[in-house]
Formats: structure tokens, C-alpha cells, sequence
């Protein structure tokens, strides 16, 4: 599957993930640990290493490799200021994958989070075939559900006690974006 890098606002950058991605990705993480702490599961020490964070991206990029999931940074100036992520790809009549993203706090409110979200929606109709996208937010996280919402996701449901973020079992507000009703391709 061929996955294009594309230019978002602000000359950042969306591009696929790469082998070489490790360094940059732990100081994202480290440089936004408490950011992301309220809406992330608690992360081992390791994660926050450039030994771990290369462990975990030679596993992404098998998944993508397999075409279980497909990764994206967002880059600007050399550095990593977030990701978005279609994992759990199903195909045949199905069609449908969950969307995950995070953006660095210093470029939160520049619309990068819903130029990102737009330009892997389209991805995911156009290259990876997809008909559904589904994405979860903590009930509490309105700048998010915002984000999907300006997407064009659409509500669809509350998952009680749905995962194991920042230590405890949080409700999260379900979305879904219809991406096309055409029938599957083989």
C-alpha cells in the first residue's frame, strides 16, 4: 500500500511512519508526557527510551507491512509533533478500521489535529479502501470530539468502562464516519 506524505498547515508535514522515526518519536513523548497523560493508558519507563520507542515502531511497521494498520507522523521542522493512526483494519464486507491521533501541546489550536484526520479519512476510502472509520474519545475530551465532529463523524454510542486510561476504566463517547456506500472491492 502506498501512502502519500502531504502538507498540512503550517508547513507540517503528514507523512507514513518510518524505520528511522525512533529518536524523534521518544522526544515527542517525553516533551509531552503530561500532555497526553489524561487521554493515554499508563506507559512503562521503557516507552519513553529511543530503544523502546524503536521496538514499538518495528511492530508498527510490520502491522503496516501485513496491512493491519497504517501509521502516520506529523513532522515539522524535524521533529515529531504527532501521529494518527488506522489500526484494526478489517477488510472483505467490513471494510472499517479505528482512527487514533494525538498533537503536540505546543501546536494544539492550529487545526492540525482536523487537517490530519481529513487527509487520513481520505486515505482510508482512497488508497486503503476502507468504507468506515471509527474513533473513541474520553467523555470528557470536547477538543477532540470537536475534531471528529468538524470530520464528519457522527455520534453513535457510550462504551461504559471502555479502556484502561491514566490508571482507571474510562466511559468513552463513540464515533463513526461513513466514508462511501459503494459496494467492496474484492
Amino acid at each position: 500500500m502506498e501512502i502519500e506524505s502531504e502538507e498540512l498547515p503550517g508547513g507540517v508535514v503528514l507523512r507514513p511512519a518510518a524505520p528511522g522515526d525512533a529518536e524523534a518519536l521518544c522526544a515527542a513523548y517525553v516533551a509531552n508526557r503530561k500532555h497526553l497523560e489524561p487521554w493515554e493508558p499508563r506507559r512503562p519507563e521503557d516507552f519513553f527510551t529511543v530503544m523502546g520507542q524503536r521496538i514499538r515502531l518495528d511492530e508498527r511497521l510490520r502491522q503496516f507491512a501485513e496491512g493491519r494498520i497504517v501509521p502516520w507522523h506529523l513532522e515539522s521542522d524535524g521533529r515529531i509533533v504527532g501521529a494518527i493512526t488506522l489500526t484494526g483494519i478489517i477488510l472483505g464486507p467490513f471494510r472499517s478500521a479505528y482512527l487514533g491521533y494525538w498533537i503536540a501541546a505546543d501546536q494544539q489550536g492550529r487545526g492540525l489535529a482536523t487537517a490530519a484526520v481529513e487527509r487520513v479519512s481520505r486515505a482510508a476510502r482512497e488508497t486503503v479502501g476502507l468504507h468506515r472509520i471509527e474513533a473513541t474519545t474520553v467523555v470528557d475530551n470536547a477538543g477532540s470530539q470537536r475534531v471528529l465532529e468538524k470530520c464528519g463523524f457522527e455520534p453513535i454510542g457510550l462504551a461504559p468502562r471502555y479502556l484502561h486510561i491514566n490508571g482507571e476504566w474510562r466511559d468513552h463517547r463513540m464515533f463513526q464516519r461513513i466514508l462511501h456506500d459503494d459496494d467492496p472491492q474484492p
